[in-house]
């Protein structure tokens, strides 16, 4: 059970309202996540602004990869359970694909040097080397795209975050993060 109230969508703050009728919109649902960060219609809105931006960065299989890189690392089976649904479901990730993405890597070679650059951000808390971003950079990757691996690694660390903090109820077929990577 949550350790936060997660608020349904009758008794969310009228300012959230709005916001999450675009996400049933959207989705057809409104996770518990979304409903939990409503509680704060300040910080949805935050959220919701970040992540739309976002959305128009890299693509949605390098995004899903980033995203589950970064919930092992931050042992968030909210955000594990939510990314491995999306990432089989959305961006058609094979499970082998998946298990290398939570292990910080990638099939296939350029994209398992922004994911595991991510994971590396992360777990290093940005402070990785020259030779780390240059090997991105060989890789193919833009200063630009550079900056928004790190933008979708601090945007899943704020998910993962809350949720580890709210041991927000998962709405998703669980993922433990105990399982293989």
């Amino acid at each position: 059970m949550s350790r936060l109230p997660i608020p349904d969508l009758d008794n969310a703050p009228e300012a959230s309202k709005p916001i999450l009728d675009a996400v049933h919109k959207q989705l057809g649902v409104v996770p518990n996540m979304f409903r939990l960060v409503s509680s704060s219609p300040a910080v949805l809105e935050g959220f919701i602004g970040n992540n739309g931006a976002l959305a128009r960065t890299l693509d949605v299989k390098t995004r899903e990869r980033i995203a589950l890189a970064v919930a092992q690392i931050n042992g968030c089976e909210y955000c594990l359970s939510a990314h491995t649904y999306l990432g089989l479901n959305l961006a058609k990730l094979t499970p082998e694909e998946i298990a290398r993405n939570r292990a910080g890597s990638s099939g296939d070679a350029k994209v398992a040097l922004a994911v595991g650059f991510a994971a590396k951000v992360v777990r290093e808390r940005g402070q990785v080397s020259d030779a780390d971003i240059a090997a991105v950079r060989e890789a193919g990757y833009s200063d630009s795209q550079i900056i928004e691996i790190i933008a979708l690694a601090a945007e899943n660390v704020f998910t993962n975050l809350i949720n580890n903090v709210a041991r927000t109820d998962i709405d998703f077929p669980v993922v433990s993060v105990t399982e293989a990577a």
